[in-house]
C-alpha cells in the first residue's frame, strides 16, 4: 500500500493502492500511521508520490456506494485523522504529483510544504461541490490555508480541473516538472527544506499552520463534522454520487478518457 525507501537521506513514500490510489479507510489509516510514526522517529524530509499515472483519484466513491451510510461514518472520521496527521507533520514534506490528483487526492497533495506537478495529461482540482457533497471541515481548512485568497473561492466552488501550469498559477502547485525529472526535483526540494535547522523549521511550520489546525479540530469536535457526515450518508447524496460515477465512468467507456470535462 505504501512503499517507503530512501534517496540521499530523503524518505520517499510511494502510494501503491490499486490503479487510482483511491482514498479508502485502509489507505487513510496507512498514511495516518506513517506520519504519526515519523514524528517519533523523524526522517530528514519526506517526498510523497504515487505509483503509475494517478497521484490519487480521491475518495473511493464506488466503495462508498457499496457501503452506504455505514461506510461513510467509518470513512469520514478516518479521513479527518489522516488529514490531521499529515497536515500537522512537523518536518519537511514535498508532494511529487505524478498524475491526476482529484478531490481528496488534491487535498492530500496540498498538505505538503512544497508541491511539484508533472507536465502531461494529469489534472488537479476539487470537484466535491459538482458531485453534490460538502467538504468535511479538515479538507476545507487545508484548502483555505493553501490557496491564495483571490483564487480560493473559484477553485473550491468552481470544481474545475487544472493542468500543471494552471495549477501553478492558482496556487495548487509550486513548481512544474517534466515527468522524467519529477522525482529529482522533488528530492532536491526536500533536501533544501531538510537543510533548515529542524527545530526552527518545525516551529515556523507550526506557527503558520496553527490557526488552520485549530479551526479544523474545533469543527470536528462540534456538530459541523456530524452535519457533513449526515449529508454524505443521505439517500439523496448517494444518488448524486452514483450519478457522478455513472457520468464519469460511462463517458470514459464511450470513447476517450474524461478528466475535468475534457477528453484525452
Amino acid at each position: 500500500m505504501l512503499d517507503v525507501y530512501e534517496v540521499q537521506g530523503v524518505s520517499i513514500v510511494r502510494m501503491r493502492h490499486g490503479r487510482a490510489n483511491a482514498l479508502d479507510v485502509e489507505l487513510c489509516r496507512a498514511l495516518r500511521d506513517f506520519f504519526q510514526d515519523a514524528v517519533r522517529d523523524p526522517p530528514r524530509s519526506v517526498v510523497l508520490t504515487a505509483e503509475g499515472g494517478i497521484f490519487s483519484a480521491g475518495v473511493d466513491l464506488r466503495r462508498l456506494l457499496e457501503g452506504q451510510s455505514a461506510y461513510v461514518r467509518e470513512l469520514l472520521p478516518g479521513l479527518h485523522e489522516m488529514c490531521d496527521a499529515v497536515f500537522s507533520f512537523p518536518h519537511p514534506l514535498v508532494a511529487a504529483i505524478n498524475g491526476h490528483a482529484v478531490a481528496g487526492g488534491c487535498i492530500l497533495a496540498c498538505m505538503a510544504d512544497h508541491r511539484i506537478m508533472a507536465k502531461g495529461p494529469g489534472r488537479i482540482g476539487l470537484p466535491e461541490l459538482t458531485v453534490g457533497v460538502p467538504f468535511p471541515p479538515a479538507p476545507l481548512e487545508i484548502m483555505r490555508f493553501v490557496l491564495p485568497s483571490q483564487h480560493a473561492s473559484r477553485v473550491i466552488m468552481g470544481g474545475a480541473m487544472h493542468d500543471a501550469e494552471e495549477a501553478r498559477a492558482s496556487g495548487l502547485a509550486d513548481e512544474v516538472a517534466a515527468s522524467e525529472d519529477l522525482m529529482d526535483q522533488a528530492v532536491d526540494a526536500a533536501l533544501r527544506l531538510g537543510a533548515i535547522h529542524p527545530a526552527t523549521f518545525s516551529l515556523t511550520k507550526l506557527q503558520l499552520r496553527a490557526p488552520a489546525l485549530e479551526r479544523m479540530r474545533a469543527a470536528h469536535d462540534v456538530n459541523i463534522q456530524q452535519l457533513v457526515e449526515e449529508i454524505w450518508a443521505t439517500p439523496e447524496a448517494m444518488q448524486r454520487i452514483r450519478a457522478h460515477v455513472e457520468r464519469t465512468f460511462g463517458q470514459k467507456k464511450a470513447g476517450g478518457r474524461k478528466v475535468g470535462g475534457k477528453k484525452k
